[in-house]
C-alpha cells in the first residue's frame, strides 16, 4: 500500500491533482470489493463490472468536484448503489410499489455499511433455504419465478388456501429473523434481480 494514501484526505487530494497513482490505488483497493457488492445487487457479473467501471470512471472525470472530507469508501458504495438504480430505471418506469421498496433499500443502505448489507442478504437467503421444504418451494415459485397463487396451486395440485398458508408462514418465519428490513431485502434479492436478468 502506498503510504501517501493512508487516509481519504491524501487520496482525494491526489485524485484532484490528477495523480495516476491515486487512480491506480483506487482501482486496486476497491474494484473487486465493489464488483462483489454490485453482484449482490444484480446477480449479473457483466452488469456488475459495467456499474463499477462507470462509477470509477465518473469519479476520475469529476475528481475536481470531490470534497476533501469525503469518506471515499462509503461514497463509492453509495455511487454503485445509485448506478444500479439508474440502470434499473432506464429499463422500466418504477412502479409505486417498487418505489416504496427502493426507498426502503435506501434507508437500509444509510443505516448499514456494505458488509452489514451483504450479511443481511446472506441471512435472508439462508433463512429461505431453512424454510420447510414445501413452504420454501411455494415461496420461491412466488417470489423467484413470479407465479401467481393460482398458477402455483395448479402446478402443485393443491388448494389456493394451501398456497396462501405456505407464503404467509414463510413471511412470518423471515420477519422474525430479519424484522422491518425484510421487504426491502426480499425486493433486492428477487424483485430487481428478476427484472435485470430479463434485459
Amino acid at each position: 500500500m502506498d503510504i501517501s494514501f493512508i487516509n481519504d484526505i491524501t487520496l482525494i487530494k491526489a485524485l484532484k491533482k490528477g495523480d495516476s497513482k491515486a487512480y491506480t490505488f483506487l482501482v486496486n483497493n476497491y474494484h473487486h470489493k465493489l464488483c462483489v457488492y454490485a453482484f449482490s445487487l444484480t446477480n449479473d457479473h457483466d452488469l456488475s463490472e459495467d456499474i463499477v467501471q462507470n462509477v470509477i470512471m465518473r469519479i476520475w472525470k469529476q475528481r475536481q468536484k470531490l470534497k476533501d472530507d469525503f469518506g471515499i469508501k462509503s461514497y463509492l458504495y453509495r455511487s454503485v448503489y445509485n448506478e444500479f438504480i439508474d440502470q434499473y430505471r432506464k429499463q422500466k418506469a418504477v412502479l409505486a410499489l417498487e418505489k416504496k421498496y427502493i426507498d426502503a433499500l435506501s434507508t437500509i443502505l444509510e443505516e448499514e455499511d456494505e458488509n452489514s448489507l451483504e450479511k443481511l442478504i446472506k441471512l435472508v437467503k439462508q433463512e429461505i433455504e431453512n424454510l420447510p421444504p414445501k413452504c420454501k418451494q411455494v415461496f420461491l415459485m412466488s417470489k423467484q419465478e413470479g407465479l401467481t397463487n393460482i398458477e402455483i396451486a395448479e402446478y402443485l395440485n393443491v388448494s389456493i388456501k394451501s398456497v396462501e398458508a405456505h407464503i404467509t408462514k414463510a413471511f412470518s418465519i423471515l420477519r422474525k429473523s430479519i424484522g422491518d428490513k425484510m421487504n426491502g431485502i426480499l425486493f433486492l434479492i428477487f424483485g430487481m434481480q428478476k427484472k435485470l436478468n430479463k434485459l
